[in-house]
């Protein structure tokens, strides 16, 4: 004879956590089973998990191991370096909140002439030597006029006879004729992230519109170039709207989707955010590697001050790219930390020869 559990202790369709293990078996049926894009409102009931994920450990490890999973079914075992330059750093127009390098806010990043050509070329052979098996050119501008035009051609040509590595650039907004220019050039991938969702982005610009960076998107798919789009976590966005920006990805179908994590500057009007909870992050990750399961998904800014210890949970919750070295306007952890974190892993890493 069986004993029956009370009637409050059984569960019910309306327990959170029967609803979110029922959830994630629908998600993984269509992601693993199926080989299907999930729907938006799976997508939008993922984000609303967050809160639960915070507190619920059993469901957090079951959502970062299904990310893991279907990273792994969709996109491969490797994990892919990349390291980033700016070559025109400061002084930006546009009133981007979290940027330091925001002509409008008082910070300590001033703005920088063109880097030479040799000292790009110095940077993408460090690059290579690191690891590194593609190299981002980034100009903190709206978008390129001639003098920048000429330096982004001059700078790739140059990476491109002296390394073995693929150039990106991120420049700001394009016209179609920029960008089939620069995707001419031999450059592989452009950057532009959307930043975060269009609902959400007037609240941290006001100097373009969210549109604007869609339209350079299509531009740049159109010219032939491979998309790296992306956007920030922890800018004071709710959840659904990580889901809203994970899915206007979704629709652009880039190659990679970098995602940061908001680190607040000095000087800007988020200085004094607060950062994301660790499990708020990861919840993030898995949740954008759900939301877009064929994209390499890029952990990028932010991430040493966000997850501390806990960035190789991230690499097991769905992301399958790193930058490596130092960001921006940040410091990055050494590329030697983060390739004995993937030789812990035992991720094989898509890289130089020899390297591991």
């Amino acid at each position: 004879m069986t004993t029956s559990l009370p009637a409050a202790d059984r569960p019910t369709a309306a327990d959170p956590s029967v609803a979110a293990k029922n959830l994630l078996d629908e998600v993984e049926a269509a992601l693993l089973d199926r080989r299907e894009l999930i729907s938006d409102a799976q997508a939008y009931a993922l984000a609303d998990l967050a809160p639960v994920a915070r507190n619920d450990d059993e469901l957090l490890a079951r959502m970062l191991d299904l990310a893991h999973r279907v990273r792994l079914a969709w996109c491969g075992d490797t994990v892919s370096l990349e390291s980033i330059l700016s070559t025109k750093t400061g002084g930006c127009p546009e009133d981007c909140a979290f940027c330091s390098q925001s002509s409008a806010f008082t910070t300590p990043v001033k703005p920088q002439p063109y880097l030479s050509r040799d000292e790009v070329v110095r940077a993408a052979a460090d690059a290579q030597a690191s690891g590194a098996t593609e190299f981002c050119l980034v100009l903190a501008i709206k978008g390129p006029d001639d003098k920048a035009m000429a330096h982004i051609l001059e700078a790739a040509a140059a990476i491109q006879d002296e390394t073995e590595l693929e150039v990106a650039v991120s420049a700001g907004l394009l016209t179609n004729e920029q960008a089939r220019t620069i995707a001419a050039a031999g450059v592989v991938r452009y950057n532009h992230n959307l930043e975060a969702a269009e609902s959400f982005f007037p609240t941290i610009c006001t100097t373009h519109a969210w549109r604007e960076r869609w339209d350079t998107c299509r531009s740049v798919k159109a010219a032939g170039m491979e998309l790296c789009s992306g956007g920030i976590l922890g800018l004071g966005e709710t959840p659904r709207q990580r889901a809203e920006l994970a899915l206007s990805l979704r629709a652009l179908e880039p190659t990679e989707v970098p995602v940061n994590f908001l680190n607040p500057r000095p000087g800007t009007p988020l200085q004094r955010a607060p950062l994301l909870t660790p499990r708020e992050a990861l919840h993030g990750v898995a949740l954008f590697r759900l939301i877009v399961p064929f994209a390499m998904l890029r952990y990028a800014g932010g991430r040493e001050v966000v997850l501390g210890d806990l960035q190789a949970a991230g690499i097991l919750g769905g992301a399958n790219g790193l930058i490596v070295g130092n960001y921006l306007t940040t410091l990055g952890r050494s590329t030697g930390e983060d390739l004995r974190m993937l030789r812990d892993l035992e991720v094989p890493v898509k890289a130089l020869t020899g390297l591991l």
